[in-house]
């Protein structure tokens, strides 16, 4: 790294000294947690972006990425994959690398990053997740396609499979990126924001997969923004500030004084989400 970036990512650590908070307690082997990521730290054009990140992700688990606009959420999902250099640290799968371990690994980008008038149709982009088990410029048999049409009934989309995804609302994209993600057959799912701008419909249907995962013993990592949900739709969450504020299960640390931590004053709807943790708190 530059003296410049040293020396700024210097001053991020005597910033958020006095914020961070003890995480839960992480799995004994990190070789059986999904993901490890150890003393990560990113920085854009000498500016530091995450800093200092380490965290170890349950299995069987929903959990949700939460802080305020610029905290490096996307970041964060983007660097565990590859996506984006690192200044420094270790991200592991299983304690394998992200080459050996990929092929158990399923994405959902966000909506705003794809590029909507390629011509294909629904079902020819959920045939690409199946691409790893096809194997490249082979052709897609009846046996790929079949299991890519029951994706796409999973999330309510086999009737629009010959649309071109251009065609299709908000909504309607999100669940074929849904679908395609899901004939990956992956145990480990990250999603960027697969609640933005969506339908109260494609909400409830995305809920209701990510649970079925979780059923399975899959363990999926979202990024969300809407905090008075945290506690209905995930057990666990990651509260992030450019480093880990604090993180474990949602009954935990999700609470009003982290959220004040994580969010400072730049939280508008902090009422709200201090209202969902206290019901949260009486139903259990």
């Amino acid at each position: 790294m530059t003296t410049s970036t040293t020396s700024a990512m210097r001053n991020v650590e005597s910033d958020f000294s006095t914020t961070v908070v003890k995480a839960a307690k992480p799995i004994a082997d990190p070789r059986q947690s999904p993901v490890v990521i150890r003393a990560l730290t990113v920085a854009y054009h000498r500016k530091p972006v995450l800093w200092d990140v380490n965290y170890q992700a349950p299995s069987d688990a929903l959990i949700a990425i939460v802080g305020p606009n610029g905290a490096g959420k996307s970041t964060l999902i983007k660097s565990c994959l590859g996506l984006v250099p690192t200044a420094s640290g270790q991200v592991t799968f299983w304690g394998k690398s992200y080459a050996q371990a990929r092929s158990r690994i399923g994405y959902v980008p966000q909506r705003e990053s794809v590029d909507w008038d390629f011509p294909v149709s629904a079902l020819d982009v959920v045939c690409m997740g199946r691409y790893r088990k096809i194997g490249w410029c082979r052709p897609v048999t009846k046996v790929h396609r079949d299991a890519a049409l029951a994706c796409l009934e999973r999330v309510g989309m086999r009737d629009l499979a010959k649309r071109q995804i251009g065609q299709l609302s908000g909504g309607q994209q999100q669940r074929v990126f849904l679908a395609r993600t899901l004939a990956q057959e992956a145990d480990l799912y990250f999603m960027d924001e697969p609640f933005a701008g969506v339908d109260a419909a494609t909400e409830r249907a995305i809920i209701e997969v990510l649970r079925e995962l979780k059923s399975q013993g899959k363990t999926v990592i979202c990024v969300h923004h809407d905090l008075p949900t945290v506690p209905e739709y995930f057990d666990h969450a990651v509260l992030l500030n450019m480093r880990v504020v604090t993180a474990g299960p949602v009954n935990e640390v999700f609470t009003p004084e982290n959220l004040r931590k994580t969010y400072g004053g730049r939280l508008t709807l902090l009422s709200e989400a201090v209202d969902a943790v206290t019901r949260a708190s009486i139903v259990r």
